[in-house]
């Protein structure tokens, strides 16, 4: 009985979640494609209008492909044809156990991560040698990842298949997991709750202090946030003194405790993709030192 009753609080708490904040893929992914297109340049908007009218030769009538909002979901929504996009689903994360020492060249065979698929899509985003709908492909699946690589879980593992093992309660809603939180609700929370607005032009201090760096600096961020914070916020411990329960619960002081944090990665997410949509978009070759190794 106490399991039946656990369960339909779990679903009845999942009911009472706006349906946008069930994943940074249909929430905090489109604020980031937002804060981008407030700080990229009149050029790059253009280019980027310019391939968006290619989306019907890219076969995906189920997912929309009309404004980066669009594509910054668009590799989400492609896992419900695994038959034909399965082989990029591996693109999504990176991790890193957070007992270990981060090294971006590992768990990477083949240039199938996100470290490696952020520098490639933007590569080939630049080149206008290549038709309209395989940059926009590429314009898609960037914006996705980079937005992937700042959910500090997509980095940072505890064996835990980065915290999708870890039944975790949310304030009053039991049963969900501790990576699907910092996905969804906390990331809602966090952006609803911001101090003043998330989406605005920023200025140019702003942009220097918080949208630098090249994919393994955000990662190697993510996955020391995931040790030093997430992990520790959870369980009121160190994340690395042995291991760890299968359960957690984030109190309402914890949620609060966690929204600054995720909403710098969403605003980090944001201007770091308006740099890199800017570089691709520029004339001339992209920044060699801006590049993942």
């Amino acid at each position: 009985m106490k399991r039946i009753v656990g369960a339909l609080l779990a679903a009845l708490a999942t009911l009472l979640i706006p349906s946008q904040a069930f994943a940074w893929g249909f929430y905090a992914h489109t604020v980031t494609a937002d804060v981008a297109m407030e700080n990229v340049t009149p050029e790059t908007r253009a280019g980027i209008a310019r391939l968006i009218r290619a989306a019907p030769q890219l076969g995906t009538p189920d997912c929309s492909l009309a404004s980066l909002q669009d594509a910054s979901v668009w590799p989400d929504c492609l896992r419900g044809e695994g038959w034909r996009w399965g082989y990029t689903f591996a693109w999504h994360y990176r991790t890193t156990r957070v007992c270990e020492d981060y090294n971006a060249r590992a768990n990477c065979s083949g240039g199938n991560c996100i470290l490696a698929q952020i520098e490639r899509n933007q590569r080939v985003l630049a080149d206008e040698t290549l038709p309209d709908n395989v940059r926009l492909e590429a314009l898609a699946f960037l914006v996705h990842f980079i937005g992937d690589v700042h959910m500090p879980l997509h980095s940072g593992d505890h064996d835990d298949r980065g915290g999708n093992a870890i039944e975790t309660a949310y304030g009053n809603a039991p049963g969900l997991n501790l990576h699907w939180i910092w996905d969804g609700p906390l990331a809602e929370r966090a952006i609803t709750s911001a101090p003043e607005p998330i989406v605005r032009r920023y200025s140019a201090d702003e942009r220097a202090e918080l949208g630098g760096g090249s994919p393994a600096d955000w990662g190697r961020e993510s996955w020391q946030i995931s040790r030093d914070f997430v992990y520790p916020n959870a369980f009121n411990r160190a994340a690395c003194d042995g291991d760890l329960p299968d359960t957690a619960a984030l109190t309402q002081e914890d949620i609060e405790a966690a929204a600054p944090v995720a909403r710098q990665r969403v605003t980090q997410a944001g201007l770091r993709m308006a740099r890199m949509l800017d570089e691709a978009f520029a004339p001339g070759p992209l920044p060699q030192a801006e590049r993942a190794p």
